[in-house]
C-alpha cells in the first residue's frame, strides 16, 4: 500500500499542522504513520500511530518532517533525523518542511538528492500535495515520488494562507488541537522563531469558532488552543480573552487548554474567564528569566513582578494548577547574580514543571552578537541546577495530588491497561483497564505513577 510517513520536532503548532496534513493524505488514500519527537531529550520522544496500524517494515513511498529551529540541539536533532531516515529507507523521498527549512533551506536541500526542502512559510500549500501524488501515481504508478515533491515545491501557490491546514480528525494525538495565531511582533533578541514564522498573524473567530465546533461534533472532549503567542491573538471579533470566553459560550461539553501564555496578558480580563471549569487548569507561563537586567536585554516586554503576579492570578482562578514556564540559562551577560535572581523566582513560584535549557546562538537575532558570552559549561551547570529544582517541584506537586481526583483524557489503551493525562496535566497509568483513546474519564490518583477510575 502506498504509505507516508511522518516526524514531527518542537512546538504544538508543527504538530496540529503535521495532523492536518496526515489527515490530507489520508483522504488521499494513503496510509499513514509517525512519530512526535521532543526536541528535549531528557523527555524522551513517544510514537503515536493511527488505531489500527503498526510500525511499517516496508518502506514509505514518502517521509515527511516537520522540523525546528528553535535552538542549535533542534536543528542537530533534525539533520540526525533526516540521516537516519534516508539510510534506513533508501528508495524513499524526504520532504523538509518547518521553522528550520525556512531558514536553512538550502543547507537542508545539500544534505541528498532525495532531501526536498520546503520553507515553512509555504507550509499551508502542502495540503494540496496529497491530491497531486495520488493523482500521479494513478495516471502513472512507475513514476517517481521525489519527481512529483521536487516539482510541487518549485511552483509555489500564492493562495494559500496561514490557516488552510486544518482538520477535526486527529491521528496521531488523543486531544485535538486548533491553530489560531502565527508569528509574532516582538523582536526577542534571543528568537530565531520570529524570522522563520514571520510577524503575528490570527484566524478569524467566526472560523475559529467553526472549527472547534467542528472538533466537538466530532466527538473530542479536549482542543489545544495554539500560536506562536496568543498574548497577539487579534481578530474583528477581539482579542484572545474575548475568543475564549466566545469559544466557552458557543460549545457545550468541550475543554479547553491553552499551549502557553505571557505573563503579562493574565491580567483583570482574562483572569475570570481562566476560571471557567471547562479551561483546563494546566497553563505554561513564557518566563526565559527571573533577573530584570536580563529580560530587559532579551527584549521581554515585561518584568519579574510581573511574573510573579501572574503565578500568583493563576491559583487564584484555580484550584492547584500546574503551572509550567520556559527559562533559558547563559545569556549573553548573565551573571551569577542574575541566575540566583532566576532560581530564587522559580523556587518562589513552586512551578510543577521547568522546561530550562542553555543559551543557544541563533544566526541572524541579536543576541548573535552580544557579548560577554557566557560559558558554555557555566549556562549547562545553571541550566542543571534548574532541572534539578523542576524534578522537585514536579514531585511535590504530583505527590500533593495523592488520593484527589481529576478529569482525564485516555493517551493509549491496551490489554495491559491504559495511560490517561489529567486535566492538570499528570500522565498516569490505569493498570488493567483497556480504554479507548480520546475518552474522557475522572480517575482517582493513587501514586506519582497510577490511578484508578472514579467509581
Amino acid at each position: 500500500m502506498d504509505r507516508v510517513h511522518f516526524e514531527t520536532l518542537g512546538c504544538k503548532l508543527n504538530q496540529i499542522e503535521t495532523e492536518s496534513l496526515a489527515r490530507s493524505f489520508r483522504d488521499a488514500g494513503f496510509v499513514i504513520d509517525g512519530t512526535d519527537r521532543d526536541i528535549d531529550d531528557a523527555h524522551g520522544s513517544s510514537v503515536y500511530l493511527p488505531v489500527g496500524t503498526e510500525k511499517p517494515s516496508e518502506q514509505p513511498l514518502l517521509s515527511v518532517i516537520n522540523t525546528c529551529t528553535v535552538t542549535g540541539k533542534a536543528e542537530q536533532k533534525a539533520r540526525r533525523l533526516i540521516r537516519s531516515i534516508l539510510r534506513a529507507w533508501p528508495d524513499s523521498a524526504v520532504l523538509v518542511t518547518g521553522c528550520y527549512a525556512e531558514v536553512e533551506r538550502e543547507a537542508l536541500a545539500s544534505i541528498d538528492p532525495r532531501v526536498v526542502a520546503f520553507p515553512g512559510s509555504r507550509k499551508d500549500e502542502l495540503a494540496d500535495l496529497p491530491a497531486v501524488l495520488a493523482s500521479r501515481l494513478e495516471k502513472n504508478p512507475a513514476e517517481r515520488v521525489l519527481s512529483v515533491v521536487s516539482e510541487f515545491a518549485a511552483a509555489p501557490n500564492r493562495e494559500a494562507g496561514p490557516f488552510r491546514l486544518s482538520t477535526d480528525d486527529f491521528l496521531f494525538h488523543s486531544r485535538a488541537s486548533v491553530k489560531i495565531q502565527d508569528g509574532c511582533d516582538n523582536r526577542c533578541a534571543y528568537c530565531r522563531i520570529r524570522l522563520a514564522r514571520g510577524t503575528s498573524v490570527s484566524l478569524q473567530s467566526d472560523d475559529v469558532i467553526a472549527r472547534i465546533r467542528d472538533i466537538e461534533r466530532a466527538g473530542w472532549s479536549e482542543v489545544v488552543l495554539t500560536g506562536v503567542n496568543l498574548s497577539q491573538y487579534r481578530s474583528a471579533g477581539g482579542d484572545f480573552a474575548t475568543l475564549l470566553a466566545r469559544a466557552l459560550g458557543e460549545t457545550e461539553r468541550l475543554a479547553f487548554r491553552i499551549s502557553s501564555l505571557y505573563p503579562e496578558r493574565v491580567d483583570g480580563e482574562m483572569l475570570p474567564i481562566l476560571a471557567h471549569p471547562r479551561v483546563r487548569p494546566h497553563f505554561h507561563l513564557s518566563v526565559q528569566s527571573g533577573s530584570d537586567r536580563v529580560l530587559r536585554a532579551m527584549r521581554r516586554p515585561y518584568s519579574a513582578s510581573t511574573v510573579r503576579d501572574a503565578v500568583a492570578r493563576l491559583r487564584e482562578a484555580k484550584d492547584d494548577p500546574f503551572i509550567a514556564c520556559d527559562l533559558i540559562t547563559g545569556f549573553p551577560g548573565e551573571t551569577d547574580a542574575d541566575f540566583l535572581e532566576t532560581l530564587d523566582l522559580a523556587r518562589e513560584s513552586r512551578f510543577a514543571w521547568i522546561h530550562s535549557f542553555p543559551f543557544s546562538p541563533r544566526p541572524g537575532t541579536e543576541a548573535w552578537s552580544m557579548r560577554p558570552r557566557v560559558p558554555e559549561r557555566v549556562a549547562r551547570e545553571r541550566a542543571a541546577l534548574l532541572g534539578k529544582l523542576a524534578g522537585e517541584g514536579s514531585r511535590a506537586y504530583t505527590n500533593a495530588w495523592i488520593g484527589r481526583t481529576a478529569g482525564a483524557v485516555v493517551e493509549r489503551g491496551g490489554t495491559d491497561g491504559s495511560r490517561v493525562l489529567t486535566e492538570n496535566y499528570l500522565t498516569l497509568a490505569i493498570p488493567g483497564v483497556c480504554l479507548a483513546p480520546g475518552q474522557a474519564v475522572r480517575v482517582r490518583i493513587l501514586d506519582p505513577e497510577t490511578a484508578e477510575l472514579e467509581n
